[in-house]
């Protein structure tokens, strides 16, 4: 099996889809299947975070603001 295309575990929800390494631009490259599993098309904006001790979060934007948007949407219904 090729590196970096190994799914390490078949839970359809949660699974490591391999590895990717940095190149000279700090680029990394977001393995097919993870891509295919989130819908993450070219020309998305992904949104990274993280903390020094438990690491980085790599998520689409749209995501957070549907997120976001709950939150708000709850807060209104509770006024």
């Amino acid at each position: 099996m090729p590196k970096g295309k190994q799914i390490l575990a078949k839970n359809a929800e949660k699974r490591v889809f391999g590895t990717a390494k940095v190149g000279e631009k700090g680029q990394i490259v977001i393995p097919k299947e993870a891509r295919e599993a989130f819908g993450i098309e070219s020309g998305d904006t992904m949104l990274i975070f993280g903390d020094i001790s438990c690491g980085i979060v790599i998520t689409k934007l749209d995501v957070l603001n549907k997120t976001a948007n709950e939150i708000i949407e709850k807060i209104k219904e509770n006024k």
